[in-house]
Order: C-alpha cells, then structure tokens, then sequence
C-alpha cells in the first residue's frame, strides 16, 4: 500500500509517499516540501497546491491519502486559509477516487512520538529514526507529512478516528458545515 500524508499550509505544504508492507515495513518513495510565494493571491496559491499535489499523485498514485486537519489557531483568517489548503489537497485525492483519512496534529503526534504535545523537533527525530533517515534529509513539513503517512499506517484505514470518505460526494454529505 502507497500512503500519501499531507501536512497542508497555503505557503508551506509537507507531503510524502510512504510504501507500507505490513506494519513494521515502511519505506519512503518520496518526501518533500512544496512552496508557495506569499505574496501571491490565496486563491492562485490553492490553485497551485491542487497542481502541484496532481503532479506527485500521476506519477505515483497512492492506495489512500492522510492529511493533518487544522483544528486550532490564534487567528481566524490563518485558519480559514488553512482549511482551504486542506480542502485544495483532499479534492486532489478524492477526484482520483482516493480515499482520504483526516488526523488531528495530537493523533499525528501521539503515533510517531508517544505524546500528543510533542515539538516539530521530537517529530522529526522519531520519524527520522523509525525511517532510517537523516534528520538534515528532511524540512518539519516534510517530517510532519511523513509522521501523518505514519499515523494512518500505524492505525490503519478503518480505525474509529480517521474520518474516511469514498468520494467528494460523501464528504459533503457528511460534512455540511464545511461546504459553502
């Protein structure tokens, strides 16, 4: 199975590809960190992470996508330009009817770390040291979207706290406050 994790941002996004063989075997097919220049529109930036997100997934489609959803923030308008972000990477997905499993930053964490209030630098120590790589190989976006592949891997498709949906139809269906 190819997980595809996502750490969303509208001017950073984390993503990697992670080829899981049982639940001790994982290997890292791609990590890496997508940029957007800030002072480009919201709107084209979303247009952009949806292109750029297209990219890696036809040229290494994935079984199932994993992304961290934002669930808290300081600032309201941050916040909404997260969601967005996060909604631009889930269309990408769904659109090629790839499941989508969605993990709060504390289920993330908890997964590679043993504690949901663990820093970007304990994330990427452990996903570091669980994926034999070399913490200087990889930015905290990318070690974050390879800790949310690990998690859904860890915890698989079905487990009770991954929101799951078949297609775009399904989440809106379950999700009508978040359409509008």
């Amino acid at each position: 199975m190819v997980v595809l994790g996502v750490d969303p941002g509208s001017r950073a996004a984390g993503y990697a590809l992670l080829e899981v063989e049982g639940r001790d075997r994982e290997r890292v097919l791609d990590a890496g960190t997508l940029r957007f220049d800030g002072s480009t529109p919201h709107a084209l930036r979303l247009r952009e992470i949806y292109r750029r997100l297209g990219e890696i997934v036809e040229e290494c489609p994935p079984d199932e996508g994993a992304v961290e959803m934002p669930v808290y923030g300081k600032n309201p308008q941050s916040m909404l330009k997260l969601g967005r972000a996060q909604a631009a990477t889930m269309l990408v997905l769904l659109n090629r009817d790839v499941p989508v499993n969605e993990y709060t930053p504390k289920e993330v964490k908890k997964s590679v770390t043993g504690g949901g209030n663990a820093t970007k630098q304990q994330v990427q120590y452990m996903v570091c040291s669980m994926l034999g790589l070399e913490a200087s190989e990889l930015s905290y976006d990318a070690s974050d979207a390879l800790a949310v592949a690990l998690c859904h891997a860890h915890r698989g498709s079905t487990h009770a706290g991954a929101e799951q949906h078949e297609d775009w139809a399904a989440f809106a269906e379950a999700n009508p406050d978040r359409i509008g």
